[in-house]
């Protein structure tokens, strides 16, 4: 089995099959990335709580899934820039996500945050993902 160079893909697509099994956590290698994409999820309220842990003496992110009467909280989540197409939006450019309902997440040189974040401290960034 071959190591993916789209890391954060790999994180977005087990989260959304792991909400699609209707599982309750998922456990995910950690990078400082992930963490932050995991802290967003949170936060926005598509992820009930996330942790970093330690197995076999390498870091995890244990993430615990949210669902609304048994319905996964977070109905898409897609990557939108990617190791061979990168995708950067200035601060005045960042897409908003079905009219506002959903977020936008990106990585900026102030580290990881949602687009609204982003208009509001007037940075842009790599669009990493859209959740909603």
């Amino acid at each position: 089995m071959s190591a993916s160079n789209d890391t954060i893909g790999d994180f977005l697509t087990s989260i959304r099959n792991a909400s699609k099994a209707e599982r309750a956590t998922i456990v995910v290698q950690w990078s400082r990335l992930r963490e932050g994409v995991a802290r967003i999820l949170t936060e926005a309220g598509y992820v009930a709580s996330f942790r970093k842990a330690e197995r076999e003496e390498k870091p995890v992110l244990e993430l615990t899934l949210k669902y609304v009467s048994g319905v996964p909280a977070i109905t898409s989540i897609e990557r939108v820039s990617t190791p061979g197409r990168r995708v950067y939006a200035g601060y005045t450019t960042v897409p908003k996500v079905i009219g506002g309902m959903g977020v936008s997440i990106l990585t900026t040189s102030r580290g990881v945050m949602t687009d609204a974040e982003a208009r509001r401290q007037k940075v842009g960034g790599e669009l990493l993902a859209k959740v909603w």
